[in-house]
């Protein structure tokens, strides 16, 4: 029986869940949360257990029992923070990918991503440790995210578009062909990027336009 340990217990984490149920790779999943802290357990999600707090992933009992674990909360920074550490505890950091989504054979996914389903990664692709390419997006040929990056549901990637660490493209946004989109960035929903955007702005509209940093 594959088991599969997954930190966080949110919404995010009921897809990864089922995402890796889907793919056949994990039998059972078990969950950990912060949430978890007091004397009272958490209730079970989509029938698995959460069995505390995050950082029982980094006991020895666990990494027993699990040798694969993902992460599935939405922010970046503590993703990739909490990969790096349980790639050190020993835990393998598998891509889960849904079998509806579609992934060229010369895409490449690093670790601890997820692809979820009825999502496009194609040819020659490169997606960084940590990302998360949610339902219904499109990564369009020798595009390269860094990792941590989120492209949210419906979202579409033209080809050779660059995106750096840890920025988040919204839900239904759009990105023309050979735009480079800095680190930290923020991209609304619904949102048409046909620029280049430096680190760390909030871009939204049609075209996409920096906000004024506040």
């Amino acid at each position: 029986m594959s088991l599969l340990l997954i930190l966080g217990a949110g919404g995010h984490a009921k897809v990864v869940a089922e995402t890796a149920i889907a793919s056949a790779h994990f039998s059972e999943v078990a969950f950990l949360d912060d949430r978890c802290n007091g004397p009272d357990p958490l209730p079970s999600v989509l029938g698995f257990p959460v069995l505390g707090p995050l950082a029982l992933a980094l006991e020895p009992a666990q990494r027993d029992q699990f040798a694969s674990a993902a992460v599935a909360f939405g922010n970046a920074t503590a993703r990739l923070n909490w990969i790096e550490q349980l790639v050190a505890a020993g835990y393998a950091l598998p891509v889960l990918i849904h079998p509806t989504a579609w992934v060229s054979p010369s895409a490449q996914i690093a670790s601890g991503s997820v692809v979820f389903a009825h999502a496009a990664v194609q040819a020659l692709a490169s997606i960084g440790a940590g990302s998360i390419l949610n339902t219904g997006c499109s990564v369009d040929h020798d595009a390269q995210l860094a990792g941590g990056v989120h492209i949210c549901p419906g979202a579409r990637l033209a080809g050779e578009v660059q995106v750096g660490s840890r920025s988040w493209i919204g839900i239904g946004a759009s990105v023309i062909q050979q735009v480079c989109i800095g680190a930290d960035v923020t991209v609304g929903a619904g949102a048409a990027v046909v620029r280049d955007l430096p680190d760390g702005v909030t871009a939204v509209g049609i075209p996409a336009r920096v906000l004024p940093r506040p």
